[in-house]
């Protein structure tokens, strides 16, 4: 089995949320901007590098929201020319997230071919992958009462 962990903001301003579109090995659906922790990457930072290489907005992390696990087996991992894929587990670390600076943009090169933002109450009509809906589940049960306050102290904020 492979591992993979990943670092992903939930980006919520004026009632919308902040979604990538991810299009890649011929599937696609929305989700949360952010994507794999590098060696040696804290996931904090690696939150805040793909929220900005997927949005082209600078975020700070303002809470941990949750961590989701999820294993994707073999069979849903097939890719062309790759048969026998491993299955993989891959651990999601949810993040609630503000925008600081940039502007709204889509990447180029990457898993996401598209940034936009989206009334909270259509999400529920997306396509969306299913870390969208861990992770409006964790926005909507997230601790309110000094989270923020210990969180920015952890990083020197």
């Amino acid at each position: 089995m492979r591992f993979r962990v990943g670092a992903y903001g939930v980006i919520v301003r004026d009632k919308q949320i902040l979604l990538a579109h991810w299009n890649a090995r011929g599937r696609s659906g929305w989700t949360l901007p952010g994507g794999g922790v590098e060696a040696g990457e804290d996931p904090y930072d690696a939150a805040i590098r793909e929220i900005r290489e997927e949005t082209g907005y600078e975020a700070a992390i303002d809470q941990m929201l949750g961590v989701d696990s999820i294993v994707v087996n073999a069979r849903n991992r097939r890719r062309a020319g790759k048969p026998g894929e491993a299955p993989l587990q891959n651990v999601r670390i949810v993040y609630l997230a503000s925008i600081t600076g940039g502007e709204l943009r889509s990447e180029v090169g990457g898993t996401t071919d598209e940034a936009k933002w989206f009334d909270l109450s259509e999400v529920k009509t997306l396509q969306t992958v299913s870390l969208v809906r861990v992770a409006m589940r964790l926005y909507h049960e997230r601790p309110r009462n000094g989270h923020l306050e210990k969180l920015s102290k952890r990083k020197g904020n």
